[in-house]
């Protein structure tokens, strides 16, 4: 008479899966300056700056700015035959206002014995020094 033997069974562990990546979730923001637009802000900004490799004193920059700035701009005085000249003008002061706190804060600095002084003798005559 044949026995039957008792197997044991095979334990078998259930895997977890693996825990899903969180995607995050994408927002769609408008550019600074559409942004800008969209507020009634005046927007400007340099997009690019080039240099000229084989002379690094000449370079040029590139802006890009909102109606509002231009007018804002008009507002304030600045005249030119279109947007871009508006632009350019207001640039210009921007640079020869950084040019003079400079040499303004340069001439400050420079040594007393190194400072001309001029001295009104009246009679349109002055002593210089």
């Amino acid at each position: 008479m044949a026995t039957a033997r008792k197997t044991p069974a095979k334990k078998t562990v259930a895997e977890k899966a693996p825990a899903k990546k969180a995607v995050p979730k994408l927002k769609v923001t408008a550019n600074p300056k559409d942004a800008a637009t969209k507020r009634g802000e005046p927007y400007v900004s340099v997009v690019t700056v080039e240099i000229d490799p084989d002379n690094v004193q000449n370079g040029a920059f590139e802006l890009d700015w909102n109606d509002i700035f231009v007018a804002k701009l008009m507002k304030a005085g600045y005249k030119g035959k279109d947007d871009a000249q508006v632009v350019d003008q207001w640039f210009h002061d921007i640079c020869r206002n950084v040019l003079m706190e400079n040499f303004e804060q340069w001439e400050a600095n420079q040594a007393p014995e190194n400072r001309i002084s001029r001295k009104d003798l009246g009679n349109g005559r002055a002593e210089v020094s």
